[in-house]
């Protein structure tokens, strides 16, 4: 990257990490469509990956402190996420990124509308919908290291409680994030050239967003941040459509 391309990878880094220290997600949905702007997604993902692994550090202890993280929850989705932990990486290795791309774009815009039209169910789902969730958030996150919504969707009608969502999404991604960080590793993917500068960059700004998003999460409306985040999301995966389509 050059300086300009830096700069502008240094603010996405910076907000991605704001939105996740307020709602416990969406770092990697805020940052991965932006970033592959600059870099190729087979750098993005494993970056993306380990920051948001160490972000989940950060949170699930300040969670588990307050006694807030479910783990129950959490078992009952990490075997499947290994499976589908497996399958993403096996077709981020394989398949071409241009159809990659577009399914990232649409996924993201998607996700996006969703927020911005409160589509949140609160109606109660049971425990087996975790095994779903759990191999498409895994399969999702290894391929473009945006999990969260399959996982956020069924947490969404499990915990009600901002503080007990928020911490046990966080514990929940801790492992899930262990989990293809190895498979990455194993892949060969976190042995690139520049990817230690990257991480060595991202995590002060990682730290100064988390900071800045915690702050934001104990005074903001709820709804207010929701909708900045839906837009974002949108305009996110409308640019990635783009430059799909430009490239095509």
């Amino acid at each position: 990257m050059d300086s300009i391309d830096f700069a502008l990878a240094a603010v996405v880094i910076f907000f991605a990490y704001l939105v996740r220290g307020v709602s416990g997600f969406g770092s990697a949905l805020v940052a991965v469509p932006l970033l592959v702007h600059f870099l190729p997604l087979t750098v993005v993902v494993p970056w993306m990956v380990v920051m948001d692994t160490l972000a989940a550090l950060v949170l699930a202890r300040s969670g588990q402190r307050g006694g807030h993280v479910r783990w129950a929850e959490i078992g009952w989705m990490v075997p499947a996420s290994l499976v589908g932990i497996v399958i993403g990486i096996e077709l981020l290795v394989n398949v071409d990124r241009d159809p990659l791309m577009l399914v990232l774009g649409l996924f993201v815009a998607a996700f996006g509308m969703r927020h911005l039209l409160g589509m949140h169910g609160r109606t109660p789902v049971s425990r087996w919908w975790a095994l779903p969730a759990g191999m498409l958030g895994g399969g999702i996150g290894a391929l473009f290291a945006t999990g969260g919504p399959p996982m956020v969707i069924y947490l969404t009608h499990r915990l009600h409680d901002k503080a007990e969502f928020r911490a046990t999404l966080s514990g929940l991604f801790l492992i899930d994030g262990a989990l293809r960080t190895v498979g990455l590793a194993l892949a060969g993917l976190l042995f690139q050239d520049h990817l230690g500068g990257y991480l060595l960059a991202g995590v002060p700004l990682m730290a100064a967003g988390l900071y800045a998003g915690n702050h934001i999460h104990l005074n903001l409306g709820h709804r207010h941040m929701e909708i900045a985040i839906a837009l974002l999301l949108i305009a996110s995966g409308v640019s990635l459509l783009w430059r799909t389509a430009a490239s095509a």
